[in-house]
């Protein structure tokens, strides 16, 4: 009963998540349009700009990397340069509708190589576990440290303690290795396939999804560079609010690619004492751009490199 109520209200309430995002986005972009519309960007700002751009682009091939590891652990290989590209180049489709065909895309990739389709499905969802996990491992770093403002609540950090817990539970060799098996028996799968196992935990996956988010974070900070001046002890904060709004994006049901959530919670995250409101909404509005077009390049990278290869 619970499940068919959910599945009925979960469309309605992307809708809502969005829509309540983007008007608290809308409604303080206005209240601070005179205070935007007056921010310029000079020369040294354009170049800090394409260091944050570098950062991100860099961040997607890293994981890209980081997949690749994954695929290893589980017996699937792609091969390393292969691996980076099909990731590249299915990267860019979780923005379309259903947020899924980028996994989609991967699970196929690997089926084509004779892989097996349960380990394919378990490594493709294993990736955003572990990057959620990292996230999650930083903004309770934040808030038990203070280098966020977030209005510390003991309920909610130990919700975060035990979702972590969770994930890091959920992600053992002993629990994954039954679903690997069930999955390759439901799809069909010979004996081969069915023997598929992850080895060892997932630690080396772990700690590079932490890179990941990183990484990001360094292109986030560097674009906030670009329009006012950053000194050592705001990086924390910087990367600390960044790794939480992107943790949001990532797991809050809204639009493809956490857009409208990652913004408003980075907006929200960071002090208007330290860091400007409009400094910050131009920021994050320039910082999606940045990511879009970072993921529009590799993927469009990788696709030229394979039809070279092809020929």
């Amino acid at each position: 009963m619970i499940p068919q109520i959910l599945a009925r209200v979960k469309p309605y309430l992307r809708w809502f998540i969005l829509g309540g995002t983007l008007f608290f986005l809308l409604k303080t972009f206005k209240a601070r349009f005179a205070e935007i519309s007056d921010i310029t960007i000079d020369s040294q700002g354009w170049s800090i700009l394409a260091i944050a751009f570098s950062c991100t682009l860099l961040a997607h091939i890293w994981s890209g990397w980081v997949w690749t590891g994954i695929l290893a652990i589980f017996q699937q290989s792609l091969g390393l340069f292969t691996g980076i590209r099909v990731y590249l180049i299915t990267n860019i489709a979780k923005y379309l509708p259903g947020n899924v065909w980028h996994f989609y895309g991967r699970i196929s990739a690997i089926k084509k190589q004779g892989g097996s389709a349960g380990a394919a499905t378990l490594s493709v969802v294993l990736e955003p576990l572990l990057m959620a996990a990292s996230a999650l491992l930083i903004a309770i770093f934040s808030t038990l440290f203070g280098l966020v403002d977030t209005n510390f609540s003991l309920p909610i950090l130990l919700g975060q303690m035990v979702a972590l817990l969770v994930v890091l539970i959920g992600i053992h060799p002993r629990i994954l290795n039954p679903l690997i098996h069930r999955l390759s028996k439901t799809k069909g799968e010979g004996k081969a396939a069915q023997k598929v196992k992850l080895k060892t935990y997932p630690w080396l996956p772990f700690l590079g999804e932490i890179g990941f988010v990183l990484f990001r974070g360094t292109g986030f900070l560097f674009t906030v560079m670009a329009f006012q001046t950053i000194v050592p002890s705001q990086i924390p904060a910087l990367l600390s609010a960044f790794s939480i709004a992107w943790l949001l994006g990532l797991v809050v049901p809204g639009a493809p690619g956490g857009v409208g959530v990652f913004e408003a919670t980075a907006i929200a995250l960071l002090p208007q004492e330290t860091f400007p409101q409009a400094t910050i909404l131009l920021s994050v509005a320039l910082y999606r751009v940045i990511s879009i077009l970072a993921e529009a390049i590799a993927a469009l990278g990788a696709w030229a490199v394979k039809i070279i290869n092809n020929r």
